[in-house]
């Protein structure tokens, strides 16, 4: 076990304990917790300073609210059902499309306006919140993906995880849905993420359930070496997040979009380590090269082209 240890703290990797002590405790202040927490509040707060986001169709926090619902969604073909409070990808409900007054989800399962009204009543009793408090459920814009993830994708919608610490880019990488994961971008559910040079926006190692790989399960395809599109402007949306919410230590996850390019999917305050397995390097020494360098880091511009310089694999 000590052995580990040290093994595990000379590559330099970040643990639970260690990044809760001495990064999101120390780097986050309570107090803005709410603005990423909150799934609406970040909406609000990208909208307000131009950032792109899926656009929201609709907010349902009354039950009242619920007998409009084939008002509320009758001129749109498809769209995501979420909880604002939401973590982990729980909650959400993707419909694609309309067939004779049902609604069609991602898995191609048909489902009438009665189990909509019912799963929505359970988003707002707290059943997928963080702590089980009272939600609100948000009906917004469903993302097309880009097709340079088609081939390494299983059914749902890929999204690129970037590690931002004050307000600089230092590791990334791309969730790609599975069959094991149920289509959903989740490592957990056993989606795999795909480490991404900082530099170039190439994918590198990937990881799936713990276990390092190069090909996606249910596609056979090779998921190295893939050229994210946009990767300029999703550096850009990741490191513009520090002055959005004022949080030291986060996580940005951005979407593809095929025809509106990367939106800001969701922030979270307490992003997950597995990104350093993806990458195959630990989140230390990079954390500690920007705490060296933080007086000379001005502006976005600048912690952009110090994370391209410092961060880079494949130059």
């Amino acid at each position: 076990m000590f052995k580990l240890l040290q093994q595990l703290r000379q590559a330099g990797v970040l643990g639970i304990n260690q990044r809760n002590c001495e990064y999101t405790l120390v780097y986050n202040q309570r107090k803005l917790y709410p603005l990423v927490d909150d799934k609406l509040k970040t909406k609000q707060l990208a909208r307000q300073a131009r950032i792109d986001i899926p656009d929201l169709y609709a907010v349902i926090e009354f039950e009242r609210q619920l007998a409009d619902l084939p008002e509320i969604l009758e001129n749109y073909a498809d769209f995501v059902i979420k909880p604002a409070h939401g973590s982990g990808g729980d909650g959400i409900i993707v419909i694609v499309g309309k067939h004779k007054g049902m609604y069609r989800k991602a898995n191609g399962q048909l489902v009438d306006i009665v189990a909509l009204r019912h799963h929505i009543s359970n988003v707002m009793s707290g059943i997928y919140s963080l702590g089980g408090q009272p939600d609100k459920a948000l009906i917004e814009y469903r993302v097309k993906f880009d097709p340079v993830f088609e081939h390494i994708s299983f059914q749902g919608i890929p999204d690129i995880r970037i590690v931002v610490f004050l307000g600089v880019p230092v590791m990334a990488m791309v969730r790609l849905p599975t069959r094991l994961s149920d289509g959903r971008a989740n490592l957990h559910q056993g989606a795999i993420g795909a480490g991404i040079d900082i530099a170039t926006g190439k994918t590198l190692t990937a990881v799936l359930s713990n276990k390092i790989v190069t090909e996606h399960p249910d596609t056979g395809n090779n998921v190295m070496d893939v050229e994210v599109p946009h990767w300029d402007k999703l550096l850009y949306l990741a490191a513009s997040c520090y002055e959005l919410t004022g949080l030291g230590y986060q996580g940005v996850d951005i979407v593809l979009d095929r025809d509106l390019g990367p939106l800001i999917l969701e922030i979270n305050a307490r992003p997950g380590l597995n990104i350093q397995i993806a990458n195959h390097a630990g989140l230390l020494p990079r954390l500690n090269r920007v705490k060296q360098a933080q007086a000379i880091l001005a502006d976005i511009d600048d912690r952009i082209r110090f994370a391209r310089q410092a961060f880079s694999v494949l130059h």
